[in-house]
């Protein structure tokens, strides 16, 4: 990328900052206005626009492995397992029910919208689209009238079902041999090691880092700034170690910031505070990059049935697995409905998008590109609209039941002995 590039974007990111607070709890988000500078700009640069501007894939990808590697650690280190366990329910419903649900859902939808796609197409978007993005509804998590119960319930989502989607969107890439590295015949082989080597480099990197971070922090040899540092630079060695010795990096990544966050509590909060500025950065550029780059070649390859594709996988793709999900819970029909439809596809399903589909061959790469791209893009704009309004409104449901026994205001505790029918 050359100095215009960087003087487009940084210019992007400079308008807005002045504008930041004034969209606050206004329909636009950030997501929009990035995504709609990126696709202006395409115009500009494109075939009738007035400018000429080539752009280097490499650096888009690197932006995209640096992003995921950063957010991926960042969202681990601040998933305390005590309190999922507290928590539990729900979450880890979501994660190990709704989660596979949603992904066969999606394929199998695929194939019946899409009957051209193979199935194994069809799983690898559906694993592509499966993960949510909690900032896309950033009010929905700030409404204090929702119950704490839901809105934490949504964020451990969102934090941890991006790592746990990974395997499924390795497993599906290797079917279509996504890497260079692997012939027909060695794919098992190579998804074995990136799901072994990479959980146990992850594991390794975040335990020993954490007690290196914690010795010399007890001895006054860093300082709190350094601690973010260390712990963000813990996160790139164990994904560059991984994937050097044949493991996934992404999921070492994941794992290495879940092990040190919970390795070191007292200390895990300096990589949320110094990698919250920095991730929002990067998320923001990817957006940039998606409207700017992805956007536009995949809106010359859409079909209408990848558009009905889009509208159900943001619907009954994600609504009904959440609710079989929940079954026995004793949540009501408004707190389904809300916990389904807040599961907006964002940055996890964009960068997961932009690390395969060089390495696919044409016809799977601008199938997958074009259906992921629109469904992030009506995510975009539908959860971004929406979610001040159905938060407000959802949370005043929930106020007005507060005096009753019902599940989504009682403690985890209590669940069980609820879980019988609904109040």
């Amino acid at each position: 990328m050359g100095f215009e590039h960087f003087l487009i974007i940084a210019g992007v990111f400079f308008a807005f900052s002045l504008i930041s607070r004034r969209i606050e709890g206004s329909p636009l988000t950030g997501p929009m206005l990035f995504v709609a500078a990126g696709a202006g700009l395409a115009w500009l640069t494109g075939e009738h626009g007035p400018l000429s501007m080539q752009f280097d894939e490499r650096a888009i990808h690197t932006i995209a492995e640096l992003t995921l590697v950063l957010i991926l650690a960042a969202d681990a280190s601040r998933i305390s397992l005590s309190s999922l366990l507290k928590f539990r329910s729900i979450p880890i419903r979501l994660l190990t029910i709704g989660l596979p649900l949603t992904i066969a859902a999606g394929a199998l939808v695929g194939v019946v919208i899409m009957p051209d796609l193979l199935w194994v197409e069809a799983a690898l978007i559906a694993a592509i689209l499966a993960p949510t993005d909690a900032a896309l509804g950033a009010s929905v998590l700030k409404e204090q009238s929702i119950p704490i119960r839901v809105r934490q319930s949504l964020n451990v989502e969102s934090g941890l079902n991006d790592g746990i989607a990974l395997p499924a969107v390795l497993f599906f890439a290797c079917f279509l041999n996504i890497s260079h590295q692997t012939g027909e015949t060695d794919w098992l082989a190579f998804l074995a090691l990136q799901l072994t080597l990479g959980p146990l480099v992850g594991i390794a990197a975040g335990w020993v880092g954490g007690h290196l971070i914690g010795a010399a922090a007890k001895r006054g040899w860093i300082t709190e700034t350094y601690q973010g540092v260390a712990a963000m630079a813990l996160a790139v060695i164990a994904f560059a170690s991984a994937e050097a010795v044949g493991g996934n990096g992404f999921i070492a990544a994941f794992l290495c910031g879940l092990t040190y966050g919970n390795l070191r509590i007292d200390y895990s909060h300096f990589l949320y505070e110094f990698t919250e500025t920095e991730s929002e950065v990067l998320s923001q550029v990817t957006f940039f990059l998606f409207g700017l780059v992805l956007l536009p070649e995949a809106i010359s390859n859409l079909t209408p049935e990848m558009g009905l594709y889009a509208l159900a996988s943001l619907t009954i793709v994600r609504m009904l697995p959440v609710a079989l999900s929940m079954l026995g819970l004793g949540l009501h029909l408004p707190t389904l409905g809300f916990l389904g439809w807040f599961g907006p596809r964002g940055l996890a399903s964009l960068l997961f998008a932009l690390l395969v589909i060089e390495d696919l061959s044409v016809r799977s790469a601008d199938t997958v590109q074009a259906v992921v791209s629109l469904t992030v893009l009506l995510s975009i704009l539908l959860h971004g609209v929406t979610a001040g309004a159905f938060s407000r409104a959802y949370g005043r449901w929930a106020a007005n039941r507060t005096t009753q026994a019902c599940a989504e205001n009682a403690p985890p505790d209590a669940v069980g002995a609820m879980a019988g029918g609904k109040t």
